[in-house]
C-alpha cells in the first residue's frame, strides 16, 4: 500500500518541477488545498440527496399542486406472468413474429397484447409531477450556487484578468469562499451521480454519466493541484445557463407554453454563448496557453487540459441537440418537449392493432 500510495501521489506527476507536497501544506494564515479536504464531499453528497428528498416532498410538490401539476392517472397492465417475462427480457414492444406467437399462446388478440405492453412501459415512466419536483430542486441549487459564485468572483483579480490564475502558482492561498464553493459543487455532482440511477431515465443517460464523472474528476483534480482559480471560472460559467433550462422545464410541466418558449430561448442563447464562445476563448485559452507561458507544462498539465477539451466535446454535442430542438420549435411554434426526455405514448391506445403495426413499420408511430 505504501508503494501504491507513493506511485499515486508522485510529485513529479502532480506538481511543477521543484515543488513538493510539503511545500503545499500551507500555514494557518495562508492555507492551501489539501486532498483530504475532498473527503468531506461524499458525506455531504448523501446529505444533499436527503435534503433534496425533503425539498421535493414538502416544497416542490405543494408548488406543483398549486400550479395545477398533478400525477397523471395511468392504466396499469393486468398481471400476466408470460407477458411480464417477455417485457423484462426486451423492455419494448415485441416484433410481429413474436406478437403472433404470444397471441396464439395466450389466445388473445394482438392489439390487446400491444396495449398491455404500452401500459406496462408507461408504468416505468416517471410522472410529470416527479419531473417537476426534480427540476425545481435543480433550479434552486443552480440559482443559489451561481449567485454565490458570481458575488465573490466579481471581487477577484483572476475574474478580470485570467493570467492571475497562474501568477505565483501553485502557492496561491485558498480563501474560505473558494473552499466552500468547491466543496458544495463537488458534493452536488456526486449526489447527481448517485441519483441518476434513481431519477428519470433519459436518452443521454450515458452522456450525463460521463459528464458527471468528468466534472467530479475535473473539480477534484483542479483542487488537489491548486488550480482552483481557473476551476472557479469553469464552475461559474457552467452554472450560468442551467437555471434557465430548469425554469423552462417547470413552465412546460405547468403548461405555461409562452413562458417556456421565452425561458428556453434565453437558455439556448446563454448556453451556446458561454459553452461555445466564452469557454474556449476564456477558460481553454488560459488553461492551455497562458499557463504554458507563465508556468510551463508538466505531466498533470497534460491530463487536466484534455479533460477540459473533453468537456468541450460534450458542449458541442448538447449544442447540436439544443439547436435541433430550437429549429423544431420554430417550425411548430413551440418547444414541445425536452429533447433528452423519454417519450410517452398516450394516443396509441386508440390505434387498432393492424393499423398500428403498419404505422410503426413506416416510422409514423414512436414506440
Amino acid at each position: 500500500m505504501a508503494s501504491l500510495s507513493a506511485w499515486l501521489w508522485d510529485e513529479r506527476f502532480w506538481l511543477p518541477a521543484g515543488v513538493t507536497w510539503a511545500d503545499l501544506r500551507g500555514s494557518p494564515g495562508a492555507p492551501l488545498p489539501q486532498a483530504s479536504d475532498l473527503c468531506l464531499a461524499l458525506p455531504l453528497a448523501f446529505g444533499i440527496f436527503s435534503v433534496r428528498l425533503l425539498f421535493e416532498r414538502f416544497l416542490a410538490k405543494p408548488c406543483a399542486v398549486c400550479l395545477g401539476v398533478q400525477v397523471s392517472a395511468r392504466k396499469k397492465a393486468e398481471p400476466n406472468a408470460i407477458l411480464e417475462k417477455v417485457f423484462t427480457s426486451i423492455t419494448k414492444s415485441p416484433d410481429d413474429e413474436r406478437l403472433r406467437g404470444l397471441s396464439k399462446q395466450l389466445d388473445l388478440e394482438e392489439r390487446i397484447i400491444e396495449r398491455w405492453f404500452r401500459r406496462r412501459r408507461n408504468q416505468e415512466k416517471a410522472s410529470v409531477l416527479a419531473k417537476f419536483c426534480e427540476s425545481m430542486w435543480r433550479l434552486v441549487f443552480y440559482i443559489g450556487i451561481f449567485c454565490y459564485g458570481i458575488v465573490f468572483l466579481w471581487k477577484t483579480p483572476w475574474f478580470w484578468d485570467t493570467k492571475h490564475c497562474w501568477y505565483n502558482y501553485p502557492y496561491q492561498p485558498l480563501s474560505t469562499q473558494v473552499y466552500w464553493y468547491y466543496i458544495a459543487e463537488v458534493s452536488f455532482y456526486w449526489s447527481l451521480m448517485f441519483s441518476q440511477f434513481t431519477d428519470i431515465k433519459r436518452k443521454d443517460f450515458l452522456i450525463m454519466l460521463v459528464h458527471h464523472l468528468v466534472t467530479v474528476l475535473l473539480i477534484s483534480f483542479s483542487y488537489v493541484t491548486n488550480m482552483v482559480r481557473v476551476g472557479t471560472l469553469v464552475l461559474c460559467l457552467h452554472d450560468s445557463s442551467d437555471s434557465f433550462l430548469e425554469a423552462a422545464k417547470l413552465a412546460n410541466y405547468a403548461k405555461y407554453q409562452k413562458l417556456c418558449d421565452v425561458l428556453f430561448g434565453f437558455f439556448a442563447i446563454i448556453f451556446i454563448g458561454t459553452r461555445l464562445c466564452i469557454y474556449p476563448l476564456w477558460v481553454l485559452n488560459t488553461a492551455m496557453f497562458e499557463s504554458w507561458e507563465i508556468i510551463g507544462p508538466y505531466p498533470s498539465w497534460w491530463v487536466f487540459n484534455p479533460m477540459l477539451l473533453l468537456l468541450q466535446v460534450l458542449h458541442i454535442m448538447w449544442s447540436y441537440l439544443i439547436l435541433r430542438l430550437t429549429c423544431r420549435a420554430v417550425t411548430r411554434g413551440k418547444v414541445d418537449r425536452d429533447e433528452r426526455s423519454d417519450s410517452e405514448s398516450g394516443s396509441e391506445e386508440e390505434v387498432p392493432g393492424k393499423q398500428h403495426r403498419i404505422l410503426r413499420r413506416n416510422g409514423h408511430v414512436k414506440e
